[in-house]
């Protein structure tokens, strides 16, 4: 039988349903009842989404976008070309880290189905641009984003909170022992220098995930992608500068394209309400309440690939990025008629939060751990 638990955000207390068994009939049907208005509500959003036209493709857009990212990478394997043997490559290495950046955010939203009309032809897309440009296996992704978007910070469920180096609720924290629990006690500090290497570790995961037993749609193609990709991107780099420099010029590739893109992602959703593994959410609280839009502007939306707003890429997960700004204007009104908290914070603001909620986490864990002998000792 369900019971009501509550999760306090902001200054309104939410019921949560849970598993556990009660006899609190009252309470039962007045957490129906909040869910039922809750769907209601996000129904007539959706509806006025609808009727203004925002879930519509804006391939014009998208064309410009992938045009001018394509000729700007054209342009870096030029300069690489021309520059030779030079330190100066470095500079190339960072820019071709945030080209790689935006296309992995084009790649995020054709799996979306937000860039062209038909499924088929958004897949096409997403593995051409995230895995033959960028490196990354489109499956992967999309087998692990999905399971994101359907349980956003929900213990047990969401990938992105059961990361196994990090601890983002203060029982994983509590739990882990040696080497892991040193860095999870001084994981906000070195949360930033650790995306340096995240997209090296997305790679590797791409590319362990291709190779692995586990059903993988289009994995002979998507081999064949990446491969190619790594063996002609390689293969340029050692060609054409010495090896050392090409190793550095690698080095710092990776680490922008890692710094950039978990840059864009941490923001979202880090310091935000942490779900119960038995609790019951309806659609709209879970998207709103676990997610943070980040100030900002047109600058900061090209800057984020979208990623800006958050919490209306959750709610409406196909609409293209052009639309986010009038739909943040519907979310936040709709928002603030039925009490449900909108969370939008600078993004000076919203680093603050994460790492100060990460320290949070793993110095709580730390703090709560007594020493056998000392407390045998009474200290």
């Amino acid at each position: 039988m369900p019971r009501g638990r509550a999760l306090r955000t902001g200054g309104r207390q939410l019921l949560l349903t849970t598993t556990t068994a009660s006899p609190a009939t009252d309470r039962r049907t007045r957490v129906r009842a909040e869910l039922a208005e809750r769907t209601r509500s996000f129904t007539e959003l959706a509806h006025t989404v609808r009727s203004e036209g925002l879930n519509g493709r804006t391939r014009g857009f998208y064309f410009a976008l992938l045009g001018g990212l394509g000729t700007a990478l054209v342009g870096a394997i030029v300069g690489v070309v021309l520059l030779g043997e030079s330190w100066f490559q470095l500079l190339i290495a960072a820019a071709l880290g945030v080209i790689f950046t935006q296309l992995a955010f084009v790649g995020h939203e054709a799996a979306h189905r937000q860039v062209l009309a038909s499924g088929t032809a958004n897949d096409r897309l997403g593995r051409l641009v995230a895995t033959f440009g960028v490196g990354m296996s489109y499956s992967w992704w999309m087998n692990k984003h999905t399971r994101h978007h359907g349980n956003p910070n929900k213990v047990g469920k969401d990938p992105d909170i059961d990361l196994g180096t990090l601890a983002f609720t203060p029982e994983d924290a509590a739990a882990s022992r040696g080497f892991r629990a040193w860095i999870i006690a001084r994981q906000g500090w070195f949360f930033l220098p650790l995306l340096l290497l995240a997209g090296l570790d997305m790679h590797q995961v791409s590319i362990r995930s291709l190779f692995s037993r586990k059903p993988i749609k289009g994995r002979a193609l998507e081999m064949t992608l990446i491969g190619a990709r790594f063996a002609l991107y390689l293969g340029l780099l050692f060609w054409l500068l010495p090896v050392g420099m090409a190793f550095a010029f690698l080095g710092v590739q990776l680490a922008v394209f890692g710094l950039y893109m978990a840059a864009s992602f941490a923001p979202n959703h880090i310091g935000m309400p942490i779900i119960p593994h038995d609790a019951k959410l309806d659609f709209l609280d879970k998207q709103v309440l676990t997610s943070r839009n980040v100030s900002g502007g047109w600058w900061m939306t090209a800057l984020m690939g979208g990623l800006n707003y958050q919490i209306e890429h959750h709610l409406f997960p196909s609409m293209p990025r052009p639309h986010l700004y009038r739909a943040r204007q519907l979310v936040r009104a709709h928002c603030r008629t039925h009490d449900v908290l909108h969370t939008e914070t600078s993004l000076r603001e919203a680093w603050v939060i994460v790492i100060r909620y990460m320290n949070e986490v793993g110095l709580g864990a730390s703090r709560s751990f007594r020493c056998p002998t000392a407390a045998a000792m009474g200290r």
